[in-house]
């Protein structure tokens, strides 16, 4: 296990480039970048078999972004782990360049998946989990869903073949930051209780606070433990976690910030400059 003095500088060094990122593409989706953050550094840092010298190692852990508009986190975390260089995160969304607005496996070392249309992670999850299981793979496959995300019903019929094929080796963790491009997700279209329906549905069911490393990695810890089932951890995160400005404030799901405000995040994030 990394100190937590380590995890807390990758993932500043992550949330700086998701806004060098999107403030030099003019575009993108910084807030739920920003929120999934820790999660994602302790998933690459700590948690999973991957190899940044064979991406495409046979038994490496896999990783599904659902939320696949949130791709300037999981770019930024693949730049930081070594994947790829770092210079490529001012290329986001660029034609002739790697980093699209939504992962493209074929493209980009590190991706295992091609996603963003939501509603489709976990099933596609669930597809590597019981190839896994199936052909006596010791890999596990993890997949990050938007709270916003669950309103799809494609989810819930995923979450069913989930429990039924019994996944042990699948996690599926919800960004539950409570906002969605059109506001709070319990006014456009209520999906709570999270964990009670993720539970109906036959997971085992943990609920973190997704930005306490502490117990990201436990959560992670218990969910190996689990036979039987799939384990659904519901994270509570805060949109634009980190840049003070950015915070709890829908608009920010997507809107990219200009140069004045990408300086004043990154100052307050590790100090540096854009």
């Amino acid at each position: 296990m990394l100190a937590k003095e380590q995890l807390t500088q990758h993932a500043a060094n992550i949330r700086a480039n998701i806004i060098r990122g999107t403030h030099y593409a003019a575009s993108g989706h910084p807030g739920g970048s920003l929120s999934i953050a820790d999660i994602m550094t302790v998933l690459y840092f700590e948690e999973m078999n991957v190899d940044p010298k064979n991406p495409k190692m046979e038994d490496r852990d896999r990783f599904v972004l659902s939320k696949g508009h949130t791709a300037p986190a999981l770019y930024a975390t693949l730049a930081e782990k070594g994947f790829f260089s770092s210079d490529e995160i001012f290329n986001l969304r660029k034609l002739g360049h790697i980093l699209q607005g939504h992962p493209d496996m074929k493209k980009i070392p590190g991706v295992d998946m091609s996603s963003g249309s939501l509603g489709q992670g976990l099933s596609i999850a669930n597809g590597m989990a019981l190839y896994a299981k199936a052909n006596n793979k010791s890999y596990r496959v993890y997949t990050v869903i938007g709270d916003g995300e669950i309103q799809e019903g494609q989810i819930w019929e995923a979450a069913m073949s989930a429990a039924h094929y019994k996944l042990d080796n699948l996690v599926a963790i919800v960004d539950n930051n409570n906002l969605q491009i059109d506001g709070e997700i319990g006014t456009v279209m209520s999906p709570y209780p999270i964990d009670e329906k993720f539970q109906a549905f036959g997971f085992h069911v943990i609920n973190i606070d997704g930005h306490n490393f502490e117990e990201i990695e436990h959560a992670l810890a218990e969910a190996k433990t689990v036979k039987g089932k799939p384990t659904a951890i519901i994270a509570k995160t805060v949109k634009g976690k980190g840049v003070s400005f950015m915070e709890n404030l829908a608009k920010w799901h997507g809107t990219a910030p200009n140069r004045e405000q990408a300086e004043q995040a990154i100052m307050e994030l590790t100090g540096g400059s854009l």
